[in-house]
């Protein structure tokens, strides 16, 4: 899979795509992320490309010309273009996965106040938000969703059944883990576990990972046209 970062700041990124699963996952083929910045699509000798914003208000906004020229030098006929910004559609599992579907994923970072409008409605698929909150620019989002979207991608976990087990993938949360010791500070492993009966496991896991997302989650479990998850 391949994908493209727009951003101010390519720097950023140096590290989190360096180690671990994605460090492997790149090393393997897998995925092949790259970096543009836009400053490289400015028309002035400051390399400026933002403005002050038509209307008044504080802060500063990307200019269209910059980030349409840095988009259209890498869109492909198979690109997904995908802006990130606290306004989006939110980032969820299901949304993770659809993308790792992608043969070609373009990411524009938000920054400053945001992007010119204009240039969002002409060459942007899609907004994605990764939470109710704003950062001081989309990378770390970017970080987020590539991290989220790359653990659906054959290959890269080595148990690839793990993932379908993961939190929101049965829309619940994931159930309680153990390892060794069996006690640990006067606290014991639930003995259930150490019984070897799957099929109580099973049953045992599912409940708890439902009592949880019930305590922590309601809503969750009380979508709009769903009725409540119950286990049997």
């Amino acid at each position: 899979m391949e994908i493209e970062i727009l951003s101010l700041f390519p720097e950023y990124f140096q590290g989190p795509f360096d180690v671990s699963m994605i460090k492997r996952a790149r090393d393997a083929g897998h995925l092949d992320i790259r970096h543009t910045d836009i400053r490289d699509f400015a028309e002035n000798k400051h390399a400026r490309v933002d403005d002050r914003p038509f209307g008044g208000g504080p802060g500063m906004v990307l200019c269209p010309g910059p980030v349409a020229r840095a988009i259209r030098s890498v869109r492909k006929p198979n690109s997904r273009v995908v802006y990130l910004s606290p306004q989006g559609t939110p980032l969820t599992a299901a949304k993770a996965q659809g993308f790792a579907k992608l043969e070609h994923l373009v990411l524009l970072c938000g920054h400053y106040e945001g992007v010119d409008e204009r240039v969002l409605e002409k060459e942007i698929d899609e907004e994605i938000s990764i939470g109710d909150y704003v950062l001081t620019n989309g990378c770390a989002a970017a970080i987020v969703l590539i991290d989220s979207m790359a653990r659906f991608i054959p290959g890269v976990i080595g148990h690839p059944d793990a993932v379908q087990e993961d939190s929101f993938q049965e829309g619940v949360f994931d159930s309680p883990h153990y390892t060794r010791p069996e006690s640990f500070e006067g606290m014991d492993v639930p003995a259930v576990l150490l019984g070897g009966n799957h099929a109580e496991i099973r049953k045992w896991r599912k409940a708890e990972a439902l009592k949880k997302t019930r305590r922590v989650r309601p809503d969750l479990l009380l979508g709009e046209h769903c009725e409540p998850l119950t286990i049997h």
